[in-house]
Protein backbone atom coordinates (compact mmCIF):
# COMPACT_ATOMS: atom_id res chain seq x y z
CA UNK A 1 0.00 0.00 0.00
CA UNK A 2 0.73 3.34 -0.44
CA UNK A 3 -0.12 6.48 1.22
CA UNK A 4 -0.06 9.86 -0.53
CA UNK A 5 0.53 13.47 0.92
CA UNK A 6 1.07 16.76 -1.05
CA UNK A 7 3.37 19.43 -0.13
CA UNK A 8 5.10 22.08 -1.92
CA UNK A 9 8.46 22.65 -2.90
CA UNK A 10 9.62 26.48 -3.03
CA UNK A 11 11.08 28.05 -6.39
CA UNK A 12 11.74 31.37 -5.98
CA UNK A 13 8.31 32.38 -4.38
CA UNK A 14 6.28 30.16 -6.05
CA UNK A 15 5.21 26.53 -4.52
CA UNK A 16 5.56 23.88 -6.84
CA UNK A 17 3.05 20.31 -6.12
CA UNK A 18 5.24 17.87 -4.86
CA UNK A 19 4.01 14.27 -3.82
CA UNK A 20 5.08 12.42 -1.13
CA UNK A 21 4.38 8.54 -1.14
CA UNK A 22 5.08 6.19 1.88
CA UNK A 23 5.39 2.94 0.90
CA UNK A 24 5.84 -0.09 4.05
CA UNK A 25 6.59 -3.56 2.30
CA UNK A 26 8.75 -6.31 3.76
CA UNK A 27 12.36 -6.46 3.72
CA UNK A 28 15.39 -4.72 5.90
CA UNK A 29 14.14 -2.91 8.50
CA UNK A 30 15.19 0.98 7.35
CA UNK A 31 13.47 3.91 6.37
CA UNK A 32 14.80 5.68 3.21
CA UNK A 33 14.21 8.93 1.78
CA UNK A 34 14.21 9.00 -2.22
CA UNK A 35 13.99 12.68 -4.64
CA UNK A 36 16.69 14.22 -4.84
CA UNK A 37 16.42 15.64 -1.64
CA UNK A 38 19.02 18.32 0.60
CA UNK A 39 20.61 17.74 3.64
CA UNK A 40 17.63 18.91 6.05
CA UNK A 41 15.27 16.58 3.72
CA UNK A 42 17.64 13.19 4.69
CA UNK A 43 17.65 13.87 8.43
CA UNK A 44 14.12 14.43 8.76
CA UNK A 45 14.18 10.41 9.39
CA UNK A 46 15.55 10.75 12.81
CA UNK A 47 12.85 14.03 13.47
CA UNK A 48 10.08 11.91 12.13
CA UNK A 49 10.75 8.38 13.74
CA UNK A 50 11.30 10.59 17.31
CA UNK A 51 8.38 12.09 16.88
CA UNK A 52 5.70 9.18 16.28
CA UNK A 53 8.06 7.76 19.19
CA UNK A 54 7.07 10.35 21.42
CA UNK A 55 3.40 10.28 20.04
CA UNK A 56 2.79 6.78 21.04
CA UNK A 57 3.40 5.28 17.57
CA UNK A 58 6.34 2.89 16.37
CA UNK A 59 8.03 2.30 13.14
CA UNK A 60 7.27 -0.68 11.68
CA UNK A 61 10.01 -3.39 11.76
CA UNK A 62 9.32 -3.41 7.34
CA UNK A 63 11.20 -1.36 5.31
CA UNK A 64 9.90 2.14 4.55
CA UNK A 65 10.61 3.91 1.56
CA UNK A 66 9.81 7.56 0.81
CA UNK A 67 9.80 9.61 -2.43
CA UNK A 68 9.51 13.05 -3.17
CA UNK A 69 7.53 13.49 -6.68
CA UNK A 70 8.57 14.67 -9.21
CA UNK A 71 12.09 12.78 -8.22
CA UNK A 72 14.01 15.76 -10.03
CA UNK A 73 13.04 18.68 -8.68
CA UNK A 74 15.46 19.54 -5.88
CA UNK A 75 14.17 19.75 -2.12
CA UNK A 76 15.31 21.65 0.44
CA UNK A 77 14.06 22.61 3.53
CA UNK A 78 12.69 21.02 6.78
CA UNK A 79 9.08 21.56 5.94
CA UNK A 80 9.03 18.18 4.34
CA UNK A 81 8.76 16.34 8.12
CA UNK A 82 4.90 16.70 8.90
CA UNK A 83 3.81 15.36 4.99
CA UNK A 84 5.93 12.63 5.59
CA UNK A 85 5.06 11.79 9.47
CA UNK A 86 1.39 11.81 7.81
CA UNK A 87 1.96 9.27 4.90
CA UNK A 88 3.75 7.03 7.58
CA UNK A 89 0.64 7.40 9.88
CA UNK A 90 -1.61 7.09 7.17
CA UNK A 91 -0.06 3.95 6.29
CA UNK A 92 0.50 2.33 9.13
CA UNK A 93 -3.68 2.95 9.60
CA UNK A 94 -3.29 5.38 12.80
CA UNK A 95 -5.37 8.20 10.41
CA UNK A 96 -7.61 8.09 7.73
CA UNK A 97 -5.78 8.11 4.20
CA UNK A 98 -8.46 9.48 2.08
CA UNK A 99 -9.03 12.94 4.73
CA UNK A 100 -5.67 13.75 3.63
CA UNK A 101 -6.43 14.10 0.19
CA UNK A 102 -7.67 17.51 0.22
CA UNK A 103 -4.70 19.06 1.75
CA UNK A 104 -1.16 20.56 1.09
CA UNK A 105 0.93 19.43 4.09
CA UNK A 106 4.12 21.28 5.75
CA UNK A 107 6.06 21.35 8.76
CA UNK A 108 8.95 21.16 10.74
CA UNK A 109 8.60 17.98 13.66
CA UNK A 110 10.11 18.56 16.96
CA UNK A 111 11.51 15.39 18.59
CA UNK A 112 9.39 15.51 21.38
CA UNK A 113 6.09 15.21 18.69
CA UNK A 114 5.14 19.25 18.38
CA UNK A 115 5.44 21.00 14.87
CA UNK A 116 7.40 24.06 14.69
CA UNK A 117 7.20 27.20 12.25
CA UNK A 118 8.54 26.52 8.63
CA UNK A 119 8.77 29.08 6.09
CA UNK A 120 6.49 29.55 3.01
CA UNK A 121 3.34 29.32 4.64
CA UNK A 122 1.55 31.90 2.75
CA UNK A 123 2.85 30.82 -0.76
CA UNK A 124 1.99 27.48 0.35
CA UNK A 125 -1.48 28.27 1.13
CA UNK A 126 -1.66 30.30 -2.22
CA UNK A 127 -0.92 27.48 -4.42
CA UNK A 128 -3.37 25.45 -2.16
CA UNK A 129 -6.38 27.60 -2.56
CA UNK A 130 -5.61 27.50 -6.39
CA UNK A 131 -6.00 24.11 -6.49
CA UNK A 132 -9.01 23.80 -4.49
CA UNK A 133 -7.15 22.31 -1.43
CA UNK A 134 -7.17 23.25 2.08
CA UNK A 135 -3.96 23.13 4.31
CA UNK A 136 -2.34 21.92 6.80
CA UNK A 137 0.82 23.96 8.60
CA UNK A 138 1.75 24.79 12.34
CA UNK A 139 0.30 26.47 14.70
CA UNK A 140 2.42 29.27 14.72
CA UNK A 141 1.85 29.63 10.74
CA UNK A 142 -1.64 29.71 10.85
CA UNK A 143 -1.87 33.43 11.35
CA UNK A 144 0.35 33.73 8.45
CA UNK A 145 -1.04 31.57 6.14
CA UNK A 146 -5.31 32.60 6.55
CA UNK A 147 -4.28 35.45 4.52
CA UNK A 148 -4.92 33.22 1.81
CA UNK A 149 -8.38 33.20 1.88
CA UNK A 150 -11.18 33.48 3.85
CA UNK A 151 -12.64 30.14 3.13
CA UNK A 152 -10.15 28.64 2.64
CA UNK A 153 -9.56 25.70 4.91
CA UNK A 154 -6.46 25.87 7.41
CA UNK A 155 -5.48 23.17 10.05
CA UNK A 156 -2.80 24.50 12.26
CA UNK A 157 -2.44 22.11 14.95
CA UNK A 158 0.23 22.39 17.74
CA UNK A 159 1.47 18.66 17.62
CA UNK A 160 1.14 15.53 15.61
CA UNK A 161 -1.48 13.81 18.62
CA UNK A 162 -3.82 16.64 17.34
CA UNK A 163 -4.15 16.12 13.72
CA UNK A 164 -4.69 12.72 15.00
CA UNK A 165 -7.27 13.39 17.78
CA UNK A 166 -8.89 16.10 14.93
CA UNK A 167 -9.37 13.34 11.65
CA UNK A 168 -10.62 10.53 14.55
CA UNK A 169 -13.25 13.37 15.44
CA UNK A 170 -12.03 13.46 19.19
CA UNK A 171 -10.91 16.98 18.79
CA UNK A 172 -11.93 19.68 16.71
CA UNK A 173 -9.29 22.29 15.69
CA UNK A 174 -10.71 26.06 14.77
CA UNK A 175 -9.89 27.61 12.22
CA UNK A 176 -7.36 30.00 12.62
CA UNK A 177 -7.66 33.65 12.06
CA UNK A 178 -5.34 35.94 9.97
CA UNK A 179 -3.49 38.05 12.15
CA UNK A 180 -1.06 41.09 12.20
CA UNK A 181 1.28 42.26 14.84
CA UNK A 182 0.46 45.25 17.22
CA UNK A 183 1.25 48.50 15.69
CA UNK A 184 4.80 50.08 17.26
CA UNK A 185 4.43 53.22 19.64
CA UNK A 186 8.52 54.45 19.00
CA UNK A 187 8.29 55.12 15.70
CA UNK A 188 10.43 58.62 14.58
CA UNK A 189 8.42 61.30 13.80
CA UNK A 190 9.05 64.25 11.45
CA UNK A 191 8.29 66.90 14.38
CA UNK A 192 11.70 65.66 16.17
CA UNK A 193 14.20 66.64 13.40
CA UNK A 194 15.46 70.46 13.36
CA UNK A 195 15.15 72.45 10.21
CA UNK A 196 15.99 70.57 7.14
CA UNK A 197 12.52 72.19 5.70
CA UNK A 198 13.99 71.12 2.16
CA UNK A 199 14.19 67.26 2.96
CA UNK A 200 11.25 67.43 4.66
CA UNK A 201 9.29 68.59 1.69
CA UNK A 202 11.12 66.29 -0.94
CA UNK A 203 10.32 62.99 1.76
CA UNK A 204 6.48 63.99 1.76
CA UNK A 205 6.92 64.39 -2.58
CA UNK A 206 8.45 60.91 -2.89
CA UNK A 207 6.36 59.23 -0.10
CA UNK A 208 3.34 60.68 -2.53
CA UNK A 209 4.46 59.86 -5.46
CA UNK A 210 6.54 56.68 -4.67
CA UNK A 211 9.74 58.39 -6.20
CA UNK A 212 13.37 57.73 -6.00
CA UNK A 213 15.11 60.14 -3.57
CA UNK A 214 19.14 60.83 -3.18
CA UNK A 215 20.02 63.03 0.15
CA UNK A 216 23.50 64.92 -0.21
CA UNK A 217 24.95 66.58 2.42
CA UNK A 218 27.78 66.97 4.90
CA UNK A 219 28.30 64.35 8.27
CA UNK A 220 25.78 65.00 10.88
CA UNK A 221 22.72 67.16 9.00
CA UNK A 222 20.47 64.18 9.49
CA UNK A 223 20.02 62.87 5.99
CA UNK A 224 20.66 59.12 7.47
CA UNK A 225 18.79 59.73 10.15
CA UNK A 226 15.26 61.16 8.10
CA UNK A 227 14.08 57.62 7.92
CA UNK A 228 13.86 54.68 10.86
CA UNK A 229 13.70 50.89 10.54
CA UNK A 230 10.81 49.45 9.64
CA UNK A 231 10.08 46.70 12.03
CA UNK A 232 6.35 46.08 11.66
CA UNK A 233 4.77 43.48 9.38
CA UNK A 234 1.80 45.35 8.76
CA UNK A 235 3.58 48.40 7.72
CA UNK A 236 5.75 48.03 4.08
CA UNK A 237 9.08 46.69 4.33
CA UNK A 238 12.11 49.54 4.99
CA UNK A 239 15.14 47.77 3.93
CA UNK A 240 18.75 49.37 4.74
CA UNK A 241 21.73 47.23 4.47
CA UNK A 242 25.56 47.70 4.81
CA UNK A 243 27.46 49.45 2.11
CA UNK A 244 29.70 46.32 2.03
CA UNK A 245 26.43 44.06 0.85
CA UNK A 246 27.71 42.03 -2.50
CA UNK A 247 25.65 41.82 -5.41
CA UNK A 248 24.01 38.47 -4.55
CA UNK A 249 23.10 40.01 -0.95
CA UNK A 250 21.52 43.12 -3.23
CA UNK A 251 19.47 41.59 -5.80
CA UNK A 252 19.90 37.76 -5.11
CA UNK A 253 21.83 34.78 -6.01
CA UNK A 254 23.61 31.74 -4.49
CA UNK A 255 23.22 28.54 -5.39
CA UNK A 256 19.54 28.17 -4.71
CA UNK A 257 18.88 32.07 -6.35
CA UNK A 258 17.70 33.50 -2.78
CA UNK A 259 16.05 36.98 -3.37
CA UNK A 260 18.22 39.60 -2.18
CA UNK A 261 17.35 43.44 -0.39
CA UNK A 262 15.41 44.71 -3.59
CA UNK A 263 13.34 42.30 -3.25
CA UNK A 264 12.59 42.12 0.32
CA UNK A 265 11.87 45.76 0.31
CA UNK A 266 9.21 45.03 -2.48
CA UNK A 267 6.65 47.52 -2.32
CA UNK A 268 8.65 49.18 0.47
CA UNK A 269 11.89 50.97 0.62
CA UNK A 270 15.36 50.42 0.04
CA UNK A 271 17.31 53.07 1.92
CA UNK A 272 21.26 52.86 1.12
CA UNK A 273 23.03 55.41 3.16
CA UNK A 274 26.76 55.95 2.10
CA UNK A 275 25.55 55.38 -1.02
CA UNK A 276 29.13 55.46 -3.24
CA UNK A 277 30.64 53.70 -0.44
CA UNK A 278 28.67 50.58 -2.59
CA UNK A 279 30.57 48.77 -5.00
CA UNK A 280 29.70 50.15 -8.59
CA UNK A 281 29.13 46.99 -9.90
CA UNK A 282 26.30 46.16 -7.09
CA UNK A 283 24.82 49.81 -7.83
CA UNK A 284 24.77 49.29 -11.45
CA UNK A 285 23.14 46.09 -11.03
CA UNK A 286 19.81 48.44 -9.53
CA UNK A 287 19.31 49.80 -12.65
CA UNK A 288 17.27 46.68 -14.01
CA UNK A 289 14.88 46.12 -10.97
CA UNK A 290 14.68 50.36 -10.48
CA UNK A 291 13.26 50.21 -13.99
CA UNK A 292 10.97 47.04 -14.71
CA UNK A 293 10.28 46.42 -11.12
CA UNK A 294 11.17 42.58 -11.23
CA UNK A 295 14.86 40.83 -10.09
CA UNK A 296 15.13 37.98 -12.77
CA UNK A 297 18.06 35.47 -11.30
CA UNK A 298 20.04 33.57 -14.23
CA UNK A 299 21.61 30.30 -13.23
CA UNK A 300 22.56 27.50 -15.30
CA UNK A 301 19.85 24.85 -14.07
CA UNK A 302 17.00 26.84 -13.88
CA UNK A 303 15.69 30.83 -14.13
CA UNK A 304 14.36 32.86 -11.19
CA UNK A 305 12.39 35.96 -11.06
CA UNK A 306 11.16 37.90 -7.96
CA UNK A 307 9.40 40.97 -7.50
CA UNK A 308 11.38 43.90 -6.52
CA UNK A 309 8.96 46.90 -7.34
CA UNK A 310 10.98 49.37 -4.42
CA UNK A 311 11.31 52.78 -3.94
CA UNK A 312 14.96 53.92 -3.75
CA UNK A 313 15.58 56.42 -0.88
CA UNK A 314 19.94 57.25 -0.76
CA UNK A 315 22.42 59.18 1.54
CA UNK A 316 25.52 60.16 0.44
CA UNK A 317 28.41 62.77 1.23
CA UNK A 318 29.46 65.37 -1.30
CA UNK A 319 32.81 63.83 -1.33
CA UNK A 320 35.25 61.39 0.56
CA UNK A 321 35.82 64.08 3.30
CA UNK A 322 32.28 65.04 3.50
CA UNK A 323 32.73 68.77 3.37
CA UNK A 324 32.66 69.87 -0.10
CA UNK A 325 30.84 73.37 -0.33
CA UNK A 326 30.92 74.06 3.05
CA UNK A 327 31.51 77.17 4.12
CA UNK A 328 34.72 77.95 5.85
CA UNK A 329 36.12 74.74 4.62
CA UNK A 330 38.34 74.16 2.33
CA UNK A 331 39.07 70.72 0.81
CA UNK A 332 42.99 69.90 0.40
CA UNK A 333 42.53 68.08 -3.04
CA UNK A 334 40.23 70.67 -4.35
CA UNK A 335 37.23 69.76 -6.71
CA UNK A 336 38.59 66.64 -7.78
CA UNK A 337 37.55 65.59 -4.19
CA UNK A 338 34.37 65.82 -5.26
CA UNK A 339 34.11 64.71 -8.28
CA UNK A 340 36.49 61.76 -8.07
CA UNK A 341 33.71 60.79 -5.45
CA UNK A 342 30.60 61.08 -6.99
CA UNK A 343 31.55 59.51 -10.36
CA UNK A 344 30.92 56.41 -8.22
CA UNK A 345 27.19 56.85 -9.16
CA UNK A 346 26.45 55.78 -12.59
CA UNK A 347 24.83 58.24 -15.05
CA UNK A 348 22.08 55.62 -15.75
CA UNK A 349 21.37 54.82 -12.47
CA UNK A 350 21.08 58.59 -11.22
CA UNK A 351 18.78 59.51 -14.31
CA UNK A 352 16.18 56.74 -12.28
CA UNK A 353 16.21 59.11 -9.79
CA UNK A 354 13.87 61.67 -9.71
CA UNK A 355 14.60 63.47 -6.73
CA UNK A 356 18.18 65.06 -5.83
CA UNK A 357 18.30 67.36 -2.52
CA UNK A 358 21.01 68.83 -1.20
CA UNK A 359 20.84 68.93 2.69
CA UNK A 360 23.29 71.10 4.68
CA UNK A 361 24.45 71.51 7.89
CA UNK A 362 22.08 72.38 10.81
CA UNK A 363 22.57 75.95 11.73
CA UNK A 364 22.61 76.58 15.49
CA UNK A 365 19.98 78.99 15.11
CA UNK A 366 17.75 75.48 14.09
CA UNK A 367 18.97 73.80 17.03
CA UNK A 368 17.86 76.03 19.74
CA UNK A 369 14.25 77.31 17.73
CA UNK A 370 11.88 76.43 20.54
CA UNK A 371 9.12 75.58 18.55
CA UNK A 372 8.77 72.05 16.85
CA UNK A 373 8.24 71.21 13.56
CA UNK A 374 5.01 69.49 11.57
CA UNK A 375 4.25 66.41 13.18
CA UNK A 376 4.33 62.89 10.96
CA UNK A 377 0.72 62.34 10.61
CA UNK A 378 -0.03 65.22 8.99
CA UNK A 379 2.29 64.70 6.70
CA UNK A 380 0.66 61.67 6.22
CA UNK A 381 -2.81 62.69 5.83
CA UNK A 382 -1.39 64.78 3.10
CA UNK A 383 0.45 61.85 1.23
CA UNK A 384 -2.65 59.61 1.85
CA UNK A 385 -5.05 62.30 0.25
CA UNK A 386 -2.55 62.01 -3.09
CA UNK A 387 -2.15 58.46 -3.35
CA UNK A 388 -6.19 58.25 -3.13
CA UNK A 389 -6.03 60.59 -5.99
CA UNK A 390 -3.82 58.30 -7.90
CA UNK A 391 -5.50 55.21 -7.45
CA UNK A 392 -8.51 56.74 -8.70
CA UNK A 393 -6.93 58.33 -11.80
CA UNK A 394 -5.45 54.76 -12.30
CA UNK A 395 -8.51 53.20 -12.19
CA UNK A 396 -10.99 55.31 -14.35
CA UNK A 397 -7.87 54.88 -17.32
CA UNK A 398 -7.79 51.26 -16.54
CA UNK A 399 -4.07 51.15 -15.63
CA UNK A 400 -4.43 48.69 -12.76
CA UNK A 401 -0.75 47.97 -12.72
CA UNK A 402 -0.15 51.51 -12.11
CA UNK A 403 -0.66 52.67 -8.05
CA UNK A 404 1.54 55.66 -8.48
CA UNK A 405 2.81 58.34 -10.67
CA UNK A 406 6.68 57.01 -10.34
CA UNK A 407 5.10 53.65 -11.41
CA UNK A 408 3.02 54.71 -14.58
CA UNK A 409 3.49 53.68 -18.23
CA UNK A 410 5.46 57.23 -20.42
CA UNK A 411 2.27 57.05 -22.61
CA UNK A 412 0.10 57.32 -19.68
CA UNK A 413 2.03 60.25 -17.71
CA UNK A 414 2.21 62.05 -21.04
CA UNK A 415 -1.64 62.10 -20.79
CA UNK A 416 -2.15 62.64 -17.04
CA UNK A 417 0.01 65.10 -16.82
CA UNK A 418 -0.35 67.48 -19.51
CA UNK A 419 1.38 70.57 -18.41
CA UNK A 420 -0.50 74.06 -19.15
CA UNK A 421 1.09 76.54 -21.71
CA UNK A 422 3.16 78.03 -19.42
CA UNK A 423 4.46 75.30 -17.79
CA UNK A 424 4.93 73.16 -21.78
CA UNK A 425 7.00 76.53 -22.55
CA UNK A 426 9.54 75.86 -18.89
CA UNK A 427 9.72 72.06 -19.71
CA UNK A 428 10.91 72.52 -23.02
CA UNK A 429 13.39 75.18 -22.19
CA UNK A 430 14.76 73.26 -18.92
CA UNK A 431 14.94 70.08 -21.43
CA UNK A 432 17.25 71.77 -23.73
CA UNK A 433 19.21 73.84 -21.31
CA UNK A 434 20.02 70.95 -19.26
CA UNK A 435 19.82 68.20 -21.78
CA UNK A 436 16.93 65.77 -20.71
CA UNK A 437 16.88 61.65 -21.51
CA UNK A 438 13.59 60.83 -22.31
CA UNK A 439 13.27 58.58 -19.01
CA UNK A 440 14.37 62.55 -17.13
CA UNK A 441 12.07 64.26 -18.64
CA UNK A 442 9.16 61.58 -17.92
CA UNK A 443 10.40 61.34 -14.49
CA UNK A 444 9.70 65.19 -14.56
CA UNK A 445 6.55 65.53 -15.43
CA UNK A 446 5.97 62.38 -13.19
CA UNK A 447 7.23 64.21 -9.96
CA UNK A 448 4.83 67.53 -11.33
CA UNK A 449 2.00 65.41 -11.28
CA UNK A 450 2.75 64.25 -7.82
CA UNK A 451 3.19 67.86 -6.94
CA UNK A 452 0.15 68.61 -8.56
CA UNK A 453 -1.87 65.68 -6.36
CA UNK A 454 -0.52 66.94 -3.26
CA UNK A 455 -1.81 70.53 -4.23
CA UNK A 456 -4.93 68.45 -5.29
CA UNK A 457 -5.23 70.31 -8.22
CA UNK A 458 -5.99 69.10 -11.84
CA UNK A 459 -3.71 70.55 -14.20
CA UNK A 460 0.58 70.38 -13.92
CA UNK A 461 1.01 74.14 -13.80
CA UNK A 462 4.37 76.08 -14.10
CA UNK A 463 5.22 76.15 -10.81
CA UNK A 464 4.35 72.23 -10.70
CA UNK A 465 7.05 72.02 -13.31
CA UNK A 466 9.46 74.09 -11.74
CA UNK A 467 9.81 72.29 -8.45
CA UNK A 468 9.98 69.04 -10.44
CA UNK A 469 12.66 70.45 -12.13
CA UNK A 470 14.61 72.21 -9.39
CA UNK A 471 15.11 68.47 -7.70
CA UNK A 472 16.96 67.21 -10.84
CA UNK A 473 18.78 70.62 -11.29
CA UNK A 474 19.99 70.62 -6.93
CA UNK A 475 22.46 68.36 -7.56
CA UNK A 476 23.35 68.56 -11.38
CA UNK A 477 27.39 68.35 -10.46
CA UNK A 478 26.86 64.69 -9.23
CA UNK A 479 25.72 64.08 -13.26
CA UNK A 480 28.30 65.92 -14.78
CA UNK A 481 31.06 63.97 -12.37
CA UNK A 482 28.93 60.52 -13.41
Amino acid sequence: MVARVRTVAFQGIEAVPVDVQVMIAPGKVNMHIVGLGDKAVAESRERVQAALHASGLSMPSKKVTVNLAPADLPKEGSHYDLPIALGLMAALGAIPGDMLAGYVVLGELSLDGTIAAVAGALPAAIAANAEGKGLICPFACGPEAAWAGKDFDILAPRSLIAIANHFRGTQVLSRPEAGIHAAALDLPDLADIKGQETAKRALEVAAAGGHNLLMIGPPGPGQSGELGEGKLTDRRPFRAPHHSASMAAMVGGGIRARPGEVSLAHHGVLFLDEFPEFTPQTLDALRQPLETGDCMIARANHRVTYPARIQLVAAMNPCRCGMAGEPGYRCLRGERCRTDYQARISGPLLDRIDLRIEVPAVSASDLIRPDRAEKSADVAMRVARARTIQRERFERLGATRATTNAHCAPSVIEEIAMPDAAGLSLLKDASEKLAFSARAYHRVLKVARTLADLDASETVGRIHLAEAISYRMSSERVAQAA
